[in-house]
């Protein structure tokens, strides 16, 4: 069961790292807009 939830913990942190990297990237060219 642990092993389980780390798995999962593990796939949702690389997605969230993923998806904000992209953003991140995307937003580097803007520079200063929020």
């Amino acid at each position: 069961m642990i092993l389980l939830i780390l798995e999962a913990l593990l796939a949702l942190a690389i997605l969230v790292f993923i998806v904000w990297w992209t953003m991140f990237s995307g937003r580097r060219k803007e520079g200063k807009d929020d």
